[in-house]
């Protein structure tokens, strides 16, 4: 079993609402030192091994399902569970 974190940001290149809200909310808190923020997304999975390459796997779910790869980038980390 693998225990998997997978985080996920919009590409540089994408406006971020999200973020310029924030920024400008910690902004008008005082919070003078916050120059940008970027929100992105944090799962984690259990993946039971098996006979394909976990990281084939990963790409695959992540590239599919996880993410909009036209908007979004991704990095894992995998521990053995």
């Amino acid at each position: 079993m693998y225990q998997v974190k997978v985080y996920v940001t919009l590409k540089k290149s994408v406006l971020d609402p999200q973020g310029v809200a924030v920024k400008d909310a910690a902004q008008s808190l005082g919070y003078r030192e916050v120059q940008d923020v970027r929100i992105g997304k944090y799962m984690e999975l259990q993946v039971a091994k098996s006979d394909r390459d976990i990281h084939d796997v990963l790409n695959e779910l992540c590239d599919q399902l996880l993410t909009n790869p036209v908007m979004e980038d991704y990095r894992y980390e995998i521990e053995e569970a």
